[in-house]
């Protein structure tokens, strides 16, 4: 029996008040298990990043429980509830430039989260924690000297997941790690993470709007689209049988390697006017088992019938 590490239940995020109130997410309801890369998929404006913010308490939330190892950490805690969470819990950030700091040491940026949470012994348990983890990323001890505009994207990417990890988290929030780099660079970076989970029993929560990407490196994928959940399955299953009309839209956009069966290849353009929720409210349903969508009952028989 897989154990839940992370649990949404019916989460809202909300932006401004009154008239000007916008709601970025509603009714998301996932888990993630222990030592599993879950994947949160949509495009540009869907609310995937919000949510991962949320998780790490960067935004906070309008509605509904975020529970981490069983308790809730969404809302007010105590000064050294959230510190443990903020141990626990790491992200690493989608522009590897904009995320550091260009006027601090590479050795800094790794030590701050050891300084703040007072996580080393002495100075020699710090220096070998960082030059191990600066190796562990594949970059060398020397380079802790330097500062971060002498690096390539790739490696400052590397330099932020080497500031991730150092604090031993048990969930990694990759947060589009990949799309500020250059296609050659992306697949190696997604090795290193993948070789890290392995070496480090992390649990990723990873942001991506690219399926082919996390097809790669997911075993669960959720699709989210315009702050609404409407698909959860595990990686094969959502590729082989889409169920919602807007992940059959997404997967319809992935390209084909080969040319001829990409220009032949028909795309599925999603309509969201084809749902009426005026009486017959959505929910979310599992169709099969670990295969959940978002629907009300017209259509969750609908899906049955095509699916089952």
């Amino acid at each position: 029996m897989t154990e839940k590490l992370v649990e949404i239940k019916d989460l809202e995020i909300s932006f401004g008040e009154g008239k000007k109130k916008f709601v970025a997410v509603k009714n998301a309801n996932f888990f993630i298990n222990k030592g599993e890369t879950f994947s949160l998929v949509g495009e540009s404006g869907s609310g995937k990043t919000t949510i991962g913010r949320a998780i790490i308490g960067l935004n906070e939330t309008s509605k509904g429980d975020i529970v981490f190892n069983g308790d809730k950490i969404n809302g007010k805690l105590p000064a050294d509830k959230r510190r443990e969470v903020i141990r626990k819990i790491q992200m690493i950030f989608q522009d590897p430039a904009a995320s550091l700091n260009d006027r601090a040491t590479v050795d800094y940026i790794i030590s701050e989260g050891l300084y703040n949470f007072n996580l080393f012994e002495n100075e020699e348990d710090r220096k070998n924690k960082v030059r191990e983890m600066i190796t562990a990323v594949g970059l060398l001890p020397e380079h802790l000297t330097r500062y971060p505009h002498e690096f390539s994207g790739g490696q400052r990417q590397r330099i932020g997941i080497a500031r991730a990890l150092v604090m031993h988290p048990e969930l990694v929030i990759a947060d589009e790690p990949i799309s500020a780099l250059d296609v050659s660079v992306r697949a190696q970076v997604l090795n290193l993470l993948k070789k890290l989970q392995n070496e480090l029993g992390l649990t990723y929560l990873f942001v991506a709007h690219d399926l082919s990407v996390v097809r790669f490196i997911s075993d669960r994928i959720a699709v989210i689209h315009k702050g609404v959940i409407v698909e959860v399955a595990e990686t094969e299953e959502l590729f082989n049988n889409p169920i919602h009309p807007y992940t059959q839209s997404l997967l319809s956009a992935v390209p084909i390697p080969d040319p001829i069966l990409e220009r032949q290849k028909e795309l599925i353009v999603y309509n969201p006017d084809t749902h009426d929720y005026s009486v017959d409210k959505p929910e979310m349903v599992e169709i099969k088992p670990g295969h959940y969508v978002w629907g009300n009952k017209a259509e969750i028989a609908d899906y049955r019938r095509k699916h089952l």
